[in-house]
């Protein structure tokens, strides 16, 4: 799922393109995208983008004279910019705006539909759809260590719930983690306020270094490839890769469809976190440290 500094990346090659530009048509490509229609999706037709800004995880186009168009690309939702006159991608291609100078096609890949286009009114009907979590780039310490000691759960959790956080996912709070040397399984309740500290840093650390990155990466192209899994990552996406730290094997914990990785020198003092699938099967077996592991 794009997160903080993927969406920063697209909002500002948005709005190089299309801020100040009328919508010239909107082109629904699946029944699924549109999930609401007050004001109906026509009524934006003819009308400039004012500005675009991030809520979250999502994006949103405020329209001069009738509302916002608020996009959530979820976890395989992404942006295309297409030439003008060019036609959308085959089956992933979800919807289309037009616009003079070129087209922006929201696509998702794989079967699940779960990228969402919502078409409100007002200000007041966007508030519906912010989840709480403050800007850790806006936040001073003490605001942030506050959020964290908000709920007892795994920092993990902590990091990516949208009720505290705004904007981190799960692969740049695996990243945090690494930097600031704790256990995503560590309780909330339980982090001091040295580690909170370094758990801060680290926060706006990887955040600005990553938005750098992408931006520079980017530059005055569209961002064609936006991924959950980036070369120069430490942990994320690189089990059984060595630590760029410690040269240690980076490990995972996997649940659902989704999966946590650490380095187990550099974040949980040599214990192997168990995953819940294979510890379930193999009970006292788990390896409980690296060493084992290795035997």
């Amino acid at each position: 799922m794009p997160e903080l500094p993927d969406v920063v990346v697209y909002i500002e090659a948005l709005s190089a393109r299309i801020v100040g530009q009328p919508i010239g048509a909107i082109r629904l490509l699946s029944p699924f995208i549109l999930r609401s229609v007050e004001p109906p999706i026509s009524a934006f037709v003819g009308h400039g983008i004012e500005s675009i800004s991030r809520l979250g995880k999502r994006i949103v186009f405020k329209v001069t004279g009738v509302g916002y168009l608020v996009i959530h690309l979820m976890i395989a939702g992404r942006f295309r910019w297409l030439a003008k006159g060019k036609k959308p991608p085959g089956r992933i291609a979800l919807a289309a705006f037009d616009f003079a100078n070129g087209t922006l096609v929201l696509t998702e890949a794989g079967t699940q539909r779960r990228a969402s286009l919502h078409a409100i009114a007002s200000a007041k009907d966007l508030q519906n759809f912010d989840r709480g979590g403050i800007e850790p780039l806006l936040i001073s310490f003490d605001e942030f260590n506050q959020r964290v000691h908000l709920e007892n759960h795994t920092l993990k959790r902590t990091l990516t719930d949208p009720r505290l956080f705004s904007g981190i996912g799960n692969s740049y709070s695996d990243e945090i983690l690494h930097r600031a040397r704790l256990s995503p399984l560590l309780l909330s309740s339980r982090v001091t306020d040295e580690q909170a500290n370094r758990l801060y840093n680290a926060t706006r650390a990887i955040l600005v270094e990553w938005t750098d990155k992408l931006r520079a990466e980017t530059g005055e192209r569209f961002p064609e490839h936006v991924t959950a899994f980036r070369e120069g990552m430490a942990v994320h996406g690189r089990y059984g890769l060595p630590c760029p730290v410690c040269g240690s094997p980076v490990q995972r914990i996997r649940y659902a469809t989704n999966e946590t990785n650490y380095c187990v020198i550099c974040q949980t003092n040599g214990k192997l976190l168990a995953d819940r699938a294979m510890s379930r099967l193999l009970k006292g077996d788990w390896p409980k440290s690296l060493d084992e592991l290795e035997l």
